[in-house]
Formats: structure tokens, C-alpha cells, sequence
């Protein structure tokens, strides 16, 4: 994930909880692609059908609040969105989201100031967070080389069945 993150920013609130992300109704499938026909359609019932591959989510605090689903960040990436920028994340979903290779990235002022349409630039080894539309720039924290590892191989499970951490 050494590349640039670049889409269009589609903007929620706070307390974002996960059967917001991935209704509750859906959860007797394990496919990420009925799962992202759903993605956050309980926040924005038209999301499925506008996000587009590359796409970024903006939360406020607490994003991904709610139960443990590990079928929210599923959505989430099977929906196409590259990655997610929350001021804060509930802490289950942020461990999920890593589990998953959902790549997410915390900065307040980020959270605050990127509206739904922007167009987004991340760089994940920097942190730096650009908002080409309103060409500001704010930092997030970039990974560890082994949490890089981890969102690379795809998730918790594919990186430990190539081998783990080197």
C-alpha cells in the first residue's frame, strides 16, 4: 500500500455505529459482495450505488461504534472504498478494520473539514491527508512497517498464512 489513495469523499457524522455500515438484516451472508450491496445503505440509502472503486469514507468520532461485525469493514472494502477517515474509530472496529486490510486513518481536522464530493489524496506511509478540492493538507499517523504488512497481504489471515511478520 505504498501507492496514493485518491476518490471522492462521501461524509458522515459521529457515532457511525456498524449496523449503520452493514444492517443487522444482512449479516446471514459472509460474501463481500452482497455485503457491499448494502454498505451503509441504513446511513444513505443511494451509497451503494454512488460509491465508486477508490472512493473514501469520512466519519466524525467514534466510527464503527456498536457490535464487534466483522462484516462492517468487509462492506466497507468489498464496497470498493479505499479507505476511511474517522476524527476517531471505536476501537473493535479498528482492530476489525486492520483484520480485514480495511486501510483507516484518524485526524480530527480531516474529519472536520472534508465534505461529501471532495476529492482525496492519502498517503498511507506519510499520514498526509490532502483535500485536493479545497487544497488543504492535514496529517494522520502512517502505519508501522508491519501494520503496512498487514493491510498489504489483505487482512490478519492472509498475512499470517504468508508468514507473519519477517
Amino acid at each position: 500500500m505504498s501507492e496514493i489513495l485518491k476518490g471522492k469523499a462521501w461524509r458522515f457524522g459521529d457515532d457511525v455505529d456498524t449496523d449503520a455500515i452493514i444492517p443487522a438484516r444482512y449479516l446471514n451472508t459472509c460474501d463481500p459482495e452482497q455485503l457491499a450491496g448494502h454498505c451503509m445503505e441504513d446511513a444513505d440509502p443511494a451509497f451503494p450505488a454512488k460509491v465508486n472503486a477508490g472512493d473514501i469514507i469520512v466519519g466524525g468520532k467514534n466510527f464503527g461504534c456498536g457490535s464487534s461485525r466483522e462484516h462492517a469493514p468487509i462492506a466497507i472494502k468489498a464496497a470498493g472504498v479505499s479507505c476511511v477517515i474517522a476524527a476517531s474509530f471505536a476501537r473493535i472496529f479498528f482492530r476489525n478494520a486492520f483484520n480485514m486490510g480495511l486501510p483507516i486513518f484518524e485526524s480530527a481536522q480531516a474529519s472536520e473539514r472534508i465534505r461529501t464530493g471532495d476529492i482525496i489524496e492519502v498517503d498511507p506511509l506519510s499520514g498526509s491527508i490532502r483535500n485536493v478540492t479545497r487544497e488543504e493538507e492535514f496529517k494522520a499517523q502512517p502505519y508501522p512497517p508491519f501494520m503496512m504488512d498487514l493491510i498489504d497481504s489483505g487482512g490478519l489471515i492472509p498475512f499470517l498464512l504468508r508468514g507473519g511478520i519477517r
